[in-house]
């Protein structure tokens, strides 16, 4: 099973990746030193394996303790979600940025995007946000046309469709849903406009066994262009992207070490479900070593049908700490999400977990006062699920609520309340 590992096969980068390291970061200095990790010993995945994990909240905790550079060298200041509530700060030097570059570069290869591409960019650049920072480098350093939209806008998006001709959208596919309906209402005809394909981002775009999942569904049933699927965080800094096969999302072995390990963190076998865990390769400011991103991925080894031997990974099927064990099953949330966006009588749902009083998990689904079909939705879900869960009717205004925090930057459809 560890031959999908084989340190060989990157050596040279993760050896010098390893090395930077230990001499640079104070975190890994102290962290190799109390376990005593020796670089100069590591020959293979055994050795490799026997460096600890690094946890979101250890970088949430040390933060300033895992930065490798002087200050005056950090050049972009970046934040992503944390696990205790606030923002991880994250930070890029020159050459993390022409790496990012590359990596997008390398990834919108992969799905057919060439110099004399027009790529339009529904994604933001401010916010501190490093998507659309990336995107707008790779594209850059590919040569191919941007046109910089920004996101939402769905008016200003289908103008500039029509003036600037673009091949290529990026876009969260939830937002081309509301392009579709806004082209719809507005008389626009977007199926013969000049898109032929959108790079998917921020949501599951597929189901593990690479079919679309109903999201996906929704979109290329009203939309006929080719959905590229896509899997990247800020901590990873390096994009798993869908070749044009559609069968997973290939890593880049050049800029990324890839495990999927289980709960005891032994590799899964290809088909099995773990979680993701990286080491970034050619960072400087923030490096990374056996980083968990506590996303759970399907594994599927190598050896696409497009002839390349990079390791490939589905989109996230959930967080490993929305995990829910319910009378012997294992489900995660996107799961649930994926049948009940589905059922397309169903506009609003919440889904909660909680502890019973004998702190087993148990869930519980919320859908509107007025909603009729409960007794089909029910069947739909068991189906799907093989257990039964409870369904409660609550107030839209409620629902709404709850799907919609003010707190929150995005929707909340799972409260996890364990």
């Amino acid at each position: 099973m560890t031959n999908f590992y084989d340190i060989n096969k990157n050596k040279e980068l993760l050896v010098q990746q390893l090395e930077y390291t230990a001499k640079n970061s104070p975190f890994y200095k102290a962290q190799f030193a109390k376990n005593n990790i020796n670089i100069s010993q590591i020959n293979s995945y055994r050795e490799f394996r026997k460096i600890p994990i690094t946890t979101k909240e250890d970088l949430q905790n040390y933060n300033e303790e895992f930065i490798a550079v002087k200050k005056d060298e950090i050049i972009d200041y970046v934040t992503t979600s944390g696990t205790l509530g606030n923002p991880v700060s994250f930070a890029l030097n020159d050459a993390d940025l022409e790496r990012l570059a590359e990596n997008e570069r390398l990834s919108f290869e992969m799905v057919g995007v060439r110099k004399f591409s027009v790529v339009q960019l529904t994604t933001t650049l401010d916010r501190r946000f490093m998507a659309g920072m990336a995107y707008f480098l790779g594209l850059r350093k590919l040569g191919a046309g941007i046109v910089r939209t920004g996101s939402g806008l769905p008016g200003l998006q289908w103008e500039s469709i029509e003036r600037f001709k673009p091949d290529f959208l990026i876009a969260v596919p939830s937002f081309l849903l509301k392009m579709i309906d806004f082209a719809i209402e507005n008389g626009i005809d977007y199926k013969n406009s000049s898109i032929k394909a959108a790079v998917c981002i921020g949501e599951p775009l597929r189901n593990p066994d690479f079919s679309l999942n109903s999201l996906g569904r929704k979109i290329k049933d009203l939309w006929d262009i080719e959905l590229f699927s896509t899997y990247a965080s800020t901590e990873v800094a390096t994009a798993f992207t869908e070749c044009n096969q559609h069968k997973a999302n290939h890593s880049l072995s050049s800029l990324i070490f890839t495990e999927v390990l289980d709960e005891k963190q032994n590799p899964v076998k290809p088909g099995e479900i773990g979680e993701l865990v990286v080491t970034p390769l050619q960072t400087q400011t923030m490096p990374l070593v056996r980083f968990a991103t506590g996303d759970m991925v399907k594994f599927y080894g190598e050896n696409c049908d497009c002839g390349r031997k990079s390791m490939r990974i589905s989109t996230p099927v959930g967080r490993k700490k929305q995990m829910i064990k319910l009378k012997g099953t294992t489900l995660y949330p996107q799961q649930i999400i994926n049948l009940l966006t589905d059922f397309e009588t169903l506009k609003i749902f919440v889904i909660e977990a909680s502890l019973n009083e004998n702190q087993n998990d148990k869930l519980l689904i919320r859908i509107p006062n007025d909603f009729v079909e409960i007794d089909r939705l029910q069947e739909h879900l068991q189906s799907g699920l093989k257990i039964k869960i409870p369904l409660e009717r609550t107030s839209v205004e409620k629902l709404e609520k709850l799907k919609f925090p003010k707190e929150s930057r995005k929707p909340k459809i799972f409260h996890d309340n364990r």
